[in-house]
């Protein structure tokens, strides 16, 4: 079964690859379909927006799409960046550039009080409108400089505090274990695997 990826973030993909590895699908991205429409992230929600991705996208192709929305929740700032979190400094911000702007508004928020939660929601949209959403999460701290080569977004400054090491410290195959995403998508495995065991439409 083919699945498309409504993302052109290469991260992203290479990340929901790793973590669907051994469910008989093949997974192929926005990359693979250079004249589809740019979509518009115009809900007020993670699910919404996933839920708006994943439809548009999965009406253009005529195949199973699966979008996340995902975006971290930092508890002193009531929930933000949240679903702007990829434009958190400003339209067509840089991962760098987003990192340093919720360090300059952390900057006198002593570290007992950065908490805040990774969260994950996943759509999965056939052609004919059917969908399944699942959701995961990950509490953390944010730290007061970058750390670590891995990852994407603000892994850098994301501290996992069963390891104490960034999200951007650990080797993928500890973060896709514990992250927010990882989560998620072990749940979207296992309905995966059930509808491809049962022969069920997605």
């Amino acid at each position: 079964m083919e699945i498309v990826l409504s993302t052109g973030n290469e991260g992203k993909v290479r990340e929901i690859r790793d973590l669907l590895r051994g469910v008989d699908v093949e997974i192929v991205s926005l990359k693979d379909f250079p004249q589809a429409p740019v979509v518009r992230e115009t809900g007020s929600s993670f699910k919404e927006n996933a839920l708006i991705k994943a439809g548009k996208i999965a009406s253009f192709t005529n195949k199973v799409t699966i979008a996340d929305d995902s975006g971290l929740e930092v508890d002193v700032l009531n929930g933000m960046p949240g679903i702007y979190s990829a434009r958190f400094a400003g339209e067509n911000a840089s991962d760098d550039q987003n990192n340093t702007e919720l360090l300059r508004r952390l900057e006198r928020v002593p570290i007992s009080r950065r908490g805040a939660t990774f969260k994950c929601v996943i759509a999965v949209v056939n052609p004919g409108g059917e969908k399944i959403v699942v959701e995961g999460e990950c509490r953390g701290v944010i730290t007061s400089t970058g750390r670590g080569d891995f990852g994407f977004g603000y892994d850098p400054i994301f501290l996992a505090t069963e390891y104490g090491k960034t999200f951007a410290e650990l080797p993928p195959e500890i973060k896709n274990k514990i992250s927010h995403r990882a989560r998620a998508m072990m749940k979207l495995k296992g309905v995966l695997e059930e509808c491809i065991r049962e022969h069920k439409k997605i």
